[in-house]
This record gives C-alpha cells, structure tokens and sequence, in this order.
C-alpha cells in the first residue's frame, strides 16, 4: 500500500488531505503537535505528535516513521503559522517560529526522506500561500517564508525531475480554517469570498493524478471574490 505523510495533520486542510489521501487508499502518516482535538479517525490513519519546529523530533519521527514503513510516496508540508501586523510589532520570537515552521521544517524533512520518495518516484507537495506571490501590507514576514517555499520549490523539482520526483506547490488563498483563530481578521463567510479546506485537499489530488510524466507543478487557488471580516475585540 502507497504510504503518505502529512504535516498539521490536526486540522483545517492537513486534516481534509488526509482524509482525502484515505479516500484515494493511501496510508496516512500525520504529524501535528496535538491530536486531543481530532475526532477523525481511520484504520488507514496514523497520527504521530510532532512538533515540526524541533527539529530533532521531526528528524527522528521521520526516521522512525521510513524504518516501519520501508517506503514514502507522498509527502505533504501543510503545518503552517501566521503572525501580521505592522513588522514592527511582530516580535522576533514570532518571526523564528514563522521561519522554522513555514519554511526550515519543509526542507529538514525533505532532506531526509528524498531517497525514498526517488525510489518510489512520488510527490512532494508544499503547501505555500498566494502571499508568496503577492506581495501585502501587514504580512511581510509571512509571506517571505511563504515566497522562500516557492522559490526553494521551483528549484528542487529542477534538481530532482530526472528522479521522477515530482514537486508541486499549492497557493490557497483565504481558506476557512483555524489558521485565523489567533488574528484579528478573517475571511468573510460569504460563499465567494473563501475557499474550503476540501478545495485544496482536491487541488491535491489533481496534482497525485496526473498522467505519469505530466506534472502540474503549481497550483493557485483563490476565492471569486475578496472579502474579510475584522474582529471585535
């Protein structure tokens, strides 16, 4: 059976990859900090606690995970962490955390199981953010880690294509998750105006079901319209 291994496997779009991976019959492997709130649960469904920003634990829950398993054929960077504001008021512990989980967690753990994804000639999947694209007021150092994930995933399919690796990079655009529990916006909850976490997770399967030797290589995803709520204090 193809084995997968997903990041913020928790919840919001990690949780619906998941689920749809299942759906596909993969093995699902979940890496997340905190599984207590996760009703989901399948006989295909592995979570696994990891904090992705320690980096020893990523590195060794990974190997761990390639020594049982023996094989990787996806692999999904989903964790991601947000912090906005005038860059002067993030602070700078914010800026590392948003560092080591957007952007130096994705390329540890594709350092250590790029070997066994050439074996299996499987995908790789980051999940960056239309901010990597388009630049924005109030979010500079997010969307940074979010453009370093593109630009660090444009050029590793370039290095790995003849593996037959393939490497693709998602941009969702406001999606309705718990990413925007600890902002003081969040999408509007008109049906235009966000996208659904089930919208990437299909995005994903797009991308796993092309015809070998076509890859889509990235993938953008917006809502019809722009719409965002602020919060009330």
């Amino acid at each position: 059976m193809d084995i997968a291994l997903v990041t913020g496997a928790s919840s919001g779009i990690g949780l619906c990859v998941v689920e749809k991976l299942i759906g596909m019959n993969y093995k699902v492997y979940g890496f997340a900090r905190d599984f207590a709130k996760t009703a989901f649960t399948h006989v295909k469904f592995f979570p696994m606690v990891c904090d992705v920003t320690d980096t020893n634990m990523l590195v060794n829950q990974t190997q761990a995970l390639l020594k049982e398993t023996g094989r990787l054929d996806v692999l999904v960077n989903n964790a991601g962490v947000g912090f906005f504001g005038p860059h002067e008021t993030i602070h700078p512990e914010k800026i590392e955390h948003m560092v080591n989980t957007n952007l130096l967690a994705p390329m540890v753990l594709i350092q250590v199981t790029l070997r066994h994804l050439k074996k299996s000639e499987g995908f790789i999947i980051n999940m960056a953010s239309t901010a990597a694209l388009e630049p924005g007021r109030f979010g500079g150092a997010y969307g940074a880690t979010k453009a370093g994930l593109h630009q660090f995933g444009q050029s590793l399919f370039a290095e790995v294509r003849k593996s037959g690796v393939r490497v693709v990079t998602l941009y969702p655009d406001m999606t309705m998750t718990p990413f925007y529990d600890e902002t003081d916006f969040a999408p509007h909850n008109d049906h235009p105006c966000h996208i659904t976490p089930e919208c990437v997770a299909d995005a994903v399967a797009q991308a796993i079901n092309q015809r070998e030797g076509t890859v889509i290589t990235q993938i953008v995803l917006k809502p019809q319209r722009i719409g965002v709520e602020r919060k009330r204090n």
